[in-house]
């Protein structure tokens, strides 16, 4: 099976075999940074792909670059296009071995270098834009639901002020609220990688309860909830 980079996915309407319409959840893990050639965000996200989510819901995976701007032209591009019903974002955590379900991200504060060498101007996400956004999911609800996983889960409200904190930042701004990050341990191998498909599939199935009924993201999205 081939996985597709962000630039290569179409946009196709999220109908069934029936014509029906179906969710669209967005996944992205990803590429190659530092140490990890093959980054396990994205390992775990074509994992999760195998497996699949449940049937009505369409699940488009991507692999987002380690590259300030080349990420945000990607982020806001799929939502220009695709315009997910939810978009969850993946990432590595190391040292960690939990999984962190994040439950906010900041605008300011990107000094650390991509792999380019490159910071983002001003060392922000968006300019004018809120301090702080949070995703329209409440993290704490989930890790407490979910609390009997194999995989301990807990959130939290500090991304990390890298590439995983803009990009989240980036697709709660364009997708007003409907996305997560989910930041995944560094050990896959320690954990199972099955099982932490598995554990991803239960989160993203309990994140679309929380989802209004009807979907649709010009009907249903309220401004996503800011702070400054």
């Amino acid at each position: 099976m081939r996985y597709l980079l962000a630039e290569e996915m179409e946009v196709v309407p999220p109908k069934d075999a029936h014509g029906s319409s179906v969710q669209l959840v967005l996944v992205t893990g990803f590429g190659p940074f530092r140490k990890y050639l093959t980054n396990p965000s994205w390992t775990a996200v074509q994992e999760l792909r195998e497996l699949g989510l449940r049937e009505g819901v369409r699940l488009e995976i991507a692999e987002l670059p380690v590259v300030y701007q080349r990420a945000r032209q990607l982020v806001s591009g799929m939502w220009a296009t695709l315009r997910p019903q939810l978009a969850v974002h993946v990432g590595v955590a190391t040292g960690a071995r939990t999984i962190i379900l994040e439950q906010c991200a900041k605008n300011h504060g990107y000094k650390d270098c991509d792999i380019t060498g490159h910071t983002p101007e001003g060392h922000c996400c968006v300019e004018g834009g809120p301090e702080k956004i949070e995703s329209l999911l409440s993290m704490r609800t989930i890790s407490k639901k979910l609390a009997t996983m194999d995989l301990d889960i807990i959130y939290s409200r500090d991304a990390g002020r890298y590439l995983c904190d803009f990009v989240y930042y980036l697709s709660l701004f364009h997708g007003d609220g409907r996305a997560c990050f989910i930041h995944v341990p560094e050990a896959i191998a320690g954990c199972g990688l099955r099982t932490l498909g598995k554990t991803l599939q239960m989160i993203i199935l309990e994140m679309l309860q929380q989802l209004p009924a009807d979907s649709s993201l010009a009907e249903c999205c309220p401004r996503a909830h800011v702070g400054q």
